[in-house]
């Protein structure tokens, strides 16, 4: 059964082999539990520590996320996917927005003056 926030048995198909186990230190522990468990945080946005127990440790999956994080591995999952949905033309191309937000500048910011404590708007 899968639940909400986990990869389907196809899903990690797609996924699995960027999150393949080191060759060095002791023996690790399901990859695909690890996974579960950050998207589960980052689905739900819930601190790392109130993680359910049925992922293990919370301090594990915070590990393994930072860890392949630096590592440069949600990039290139996210790029491979990219590009399978790219090859199977689900991917628009007409339209791309690098930046929607809209972020208001302080009064400062637009070139008002203080004069005496008081700030005072520039008329053009």
């Amino acid at each position: 059964m899968v639940r909400r926030h986990e990869l389907s048995d196809e899903e990690w198909a797609r996924v699995a082999r960027h999150f393949a186990p080191s060759r060095t230190g002791r023996p690790p522990g399901d990859p695909r539990l690890r996974v579960n468990a950050i998207l589960w945080v980052l689905c739900t946005g819930a601190p790392w520590r109130d993680l359910p127990d049925r992922y293990g440790p919370w301090k594990t999956a915070y590990t393994s996320f930072s860890r392949w994080t630096k590592a440069g591995v949600w990039k290139r999952v996210v790029e491979d996917l990219l590009v399978d949905l790219d090859e199977a033309g689900k991917l628009g191309n007409d339209l791309w927005c690098i930046d929607g937000s809209v972020i208001r500048a302080h009064r400062v910011a637009s070139g008002a003056i203080r004069i005496g404590g008081w700030t005072v708007m520039k008329i053009r």
